[in-house]
Order: C-alpha cells, then sequence, then structure tokens
C-alpha cells in the first residue's frame, strides 16, 4: 500500500531511511531538500523532449515514450543507487508536485514490497514550508549579533562559540560565499536562494527559539544571495556584540583566511576592478601592484584601512543597536579567538549584565 503525508517535520523526515527526490538534474540542483538523493525519472533531456511532444504533437505518443523512458530509469536506478537496500527499506518519494513521476516510482516500489511514502503536493511541499518559516516577521528569533570590522575573525569565532554550545548560525557558510569584495570561493558556487533558503531552515528548525541564536552582521545580501525577511527583521532588532583587533592583526589574519585568492594574483586584481567607484584611479593602481607583486599582508592592510573600515564606521553611525559586549583582542589568532570565544559565552549567559567588555 502506497502512503501518503504531508509531514515535513524533522521526526517526520527522520522517520524515512531515504528521501528520493524523482524530479530532473536541473529542478534538483535549483533546490532539493537538504539530504535528499536525486534518482531522475527522467533527465533533463528527457523531459523537455517529453514536453514538447505533449504540447506540439500528440498527448497519446508523449505518454507512451514518456512511460518507456521512465520505466528504463527507474529499472536503472534499482539496478543501481537501490541494489542494495532491503525488504525493509522505507522511502520517501517526490516529484515537483507529487503527480506522474513519484507515482511511478512509487507504484514499483511498492510491487517489490517496500513501504514507500509519497509526499503530496511534492517539492512545492517543502517549498511553502519553507516559506512560512522564513517569510514572517521574525518575532520567534532572539538574534545576537557578532560584528566587527574586517579581518576580525568573526566567522572563525562563530565556529568556536558552535563548539561551546552556543546556537549560531553560519550565513556565509549556508551561502558559500565570504562576504566580501573577495568573497567567491574558488570552485564553489554559489547555491540558488531557494536552496540557501532550505539550508537556513533546516539550521533554524533545530535550535531552540527561546535561546539566544549567534549570527555574524551581515549585509542584506551575502555575494547574490538575500537574507530572507523573517531572520532579517529579527537581526534589525538585535543586540550585538563587538569584536575589535589592530588593522595589521586583522591584515595578517585576512592573509591567511583570503590565501587561496591570493595565491591567484590575476583573480585578485580581478577582483580589486569592483571596488566602488570613489576610490581614485591612483589608490586602486597602488592596489593593483600590491597585488602583483604578491604583497598579500601589506594589501589587506591598506584595504582595511582605506576601504572596509570606513565603510564600517558608517554603517555603525547609521544604526542604533544595543550593545550586548565588546571583545578586544591583541592579535587574531587560534589562541585568542579561543579566549574570546570562552569570554564571549560568559557575556551571553543570562547573568551577565549588559555593556561587558572584555579582552584577549
Amino acid at each position: 500500500m502506497i502512503r501518503r503525508t504531508i509531514d515535513l517535520s524533522p521526526t517526520a523526515r527522520a522517520g524515512f531511511d531515504a528521501i528520493l527526490d524523482v524530479r530532473s538534474p536541473s529542478e534538483f540542483a535549483l533546490d532539493h531538500i537538504p539530504g535528499a538523493i536525486n534518482l531522475p525519472v527522467l533527465d533533463d533531456v528527457e523531459r523537455a523532449e517529453i514536453g514538447t511532444l505533449y504540447v506540439q504533437s500528440s498527448k497519446f505518443l508523449a505518454r507512451r515514450i514518456g512511460a518507456a523512458k521512465v520505466a528504463r530509469n527507474i529499472a536503472a536506478h534499482l539496478d543501481g543507487a537501490l541494489k542494495d537496500r532491503d525488504g525493509s527499506f522505507r522511502p520517501l518519494v517526490h516529484c515537483w508536485r507529487g503527480g506522474q513521476r513519484s507515482g511511478a516510482m512509487a507504484a514499483v516500489m511498492d510491487q517489490i514490497g517496500w513501504p514507500v511514502t509519497v509526499l503530496d503536493g511534492g517539492y512545492m511541499t517543502w517549498r511553502r514550508t519553507v516559506q512560512t518559516a522564513l517569510y514572517g516577521d521574525g518575532a520567534d528569533r532572539q538574534v545576537v549579533l557578532l560584528d566587527g570590522g574586517t579581518g576580525s575573525g568573526k566567522t572563525a569565532l562563530l565556529a568556536r562559540l558552535a563548539e561551546r554550545g552556543v546556537q549560531v548560525i553560519d550565513l556565509e557558510g549556508l551561502a558559500a560565499h565570504r562576504g566580501s569584495l573577495f568573497g567567491a570561493l574558488k570552485g564553489q558556487p554559489q547555491p540558488s536562494q531557494k536552496l540557501f533558503e532550505s539550508r537556513l531552515f533546516v539550521a533554524l528548525e533545530g535550535l531552540d527559539p527561546g535561546r539566544p541564536l549567534v549570527v555574524e552582521a551581515e549585509s542584506s545580501r551575502i555575494g547574490a544571495r538575500t537574507v530572507p525577511p523573517a531572520l532579517w527583521a529579527a537581526m534589525g532588532r538585535a543586540s550585538v556584540v563587538e569584536l575589535s583587533a589592530p588593522v595589521a592583526a586583522r591584515a595578517a589574519f585576512s592573509a591567511r583566511v583570503y590565501a587561496d585568492i591570493a595565491a591567484d594574483p590575476s583573480a585578485l586584481e580581478t577582483a580589486l576592478t569592483r571596488l566602488p567607484p570613489h576610490h581614485s584611479k591612483e589608490t586602486v593602481a597602488g592596489w593593483k601592484t600590491l597585488a602583483r607583486e604578491g604583497q598579500v599582508e601589506a594589501l589587506a592592510a591598506a584595504l582595511i584601512a582605506d576601504h572596509y573600515d570606513p565603510a564600517y564606521r558608517r554603517m555603525a553611525a547609521r544604526r542604533d543597536r544595543p550593545v550586548l559586549g565588546r571583545v578586544e583582542m591583541a592579535e587574531v589568532s587560534d589562541g585568542a579567538l579561543d579566549r574570546a570565544a570562552d569570554r564571549m559565552v560568559a557575556t551571553l549567559s543570562p547573568q551577565t549584565g549588559e555593556g561587558t567588555s572584555v579582552s584577549s
């Protein structure tokens, strides 16, 4: 018997041995339930071919040819990705709207004897779930922003806070972008906006809304991706922990973090061409010379002092957010970040008063 469900809660999803997304590879790449396995019953070329035949020629012929292709593809999955699954295998199957493609896969699985469940509404049920959670007013989230100038180790500190049991969300990690002019990750394109939101939804749903959530202070855009309205609204109401360190220390840290870009002088110089036009041609030319000469730390120091810090000060002047604490570091090293994380845990505890200042 083929079961049907619309329950996509974490508990419900965990009750299945696998979530099988039978849409085409391009549909899956655009967005999918994190952790799902793509077993397309029609690939992109086949789907386009059948669709064209259905619209322009014969609906009957499209169904007959489509059925043959679907049958061959399901057979290939049974002999491939699914060949080692025993009789207890409990899959959740879905396509775009829970229609013919998922129905075909589920029918075969049911005949095999697997206790298969079809997601009613398919992927669109998942998408509505994500939108409901991420497009509200964010009133259910108590957010604390980790703020500070470029190179102050905010992302590295987030990871240390997570290790200490603090609830954190790494927006840059989810968006596959480091959130700056040089933020693109080599060989790793950003996810689509929908997939970014799916990843964020899954990260948020496992957290306790009654406890503080620490996120890095970002603009509304991380590379080409936009922070969804609910979280952005909560960030706008958030208190702030400010992280600071001298320019030289931040430049040294930035040179290490961006070593991949520094190793490619042409990419580094190309990134510099995307700087805002208010910098003089002479200044930009000087920065490009540093890039060509491989003087990465000197370039980082110049950019921090003359580009990033002035922009940060302008943004800070426009914000009116309560300061929960300040963390001052003489250097941005592993040891300093560890000490800063330990002290920040105390700053975030309910027993600690606001306005705490700590140094590391």
